[in-house]
């Protein structure tokens, strides 16, 4: 889903993570915890619009418990970028949410055909990350793809400034 960072600070706990408010326009802004202190001055991630991927196993993170985290990509383990939704997205705009979960069902299906729909429910929510982490990629134009799908907001592709063939995570 697209979300926008209000606000974003150094852990207090842990000097390779930072902690953001992030408004994906549910009333109350969400926390995210993300390791990206080495990688993206602190500057860049205030009040800027990202992908956020939601519906994740919340994690222990020096005692903040995210269930959610900013969409990034390290080609080389040296230069990191966040995913860049078109600036016109919404914060509602969850055409992506629904994409994944159709692409997760596909992902499913194949591996366990005869699966109910409870089922998969369950799993999606248990395991969404593991399913999806392999299928996230970005192309040779730096668009962000699951599988062989683009990634689309409704107001357009999500895209990298310059990843070029590189992992998200």
């Amino acid at each position: 889903m697209v979300g926008h960072i209000v606000k974003a600070w150094r852990h207090e706990k842990a000097d390779s993570l930072y902690v953001e408010e992030v408004d994906v326009g549910e009333g109350v802004p969400k926390i995210i915890c993300s390791g990206l202190v080495n990688y993206i001055p602190l500057d860049q991630l205030q009040d800027r619009k990202v992908v956020v991927l939601s519906n994740l196993k919340p994690t222990n993170m020096h005692g903040t418990k995210p269930c959610r985290m900013l969409a990034a990509s390290d080609a080389s383990h040296h230069h990191v970028e966040l995913l860049v939704p078109s600036q016109i997205s919404l914060l509602v705009d969850k055409a992506m949410h629904y994409f994944v979960s159709l692409y997760l069902l596909r992902i499913v299906s194949f591996l366990f055909p005869i699966i109910s729909f409870y089922t998969f429910l369950h799993i999606q929510k248990e395991k969404n990350w593991e399913l999806v982490q392999t299928h996230l990629v970005t192309d040779a134009s730096c668009n962000a793809m699951l599988g062989d799908h683009i990634m689309q907001t409704s107001a357009g592709s999500v895209v990298y400034k310059s990843l070029k063939n590189a992992n998200i995570s």
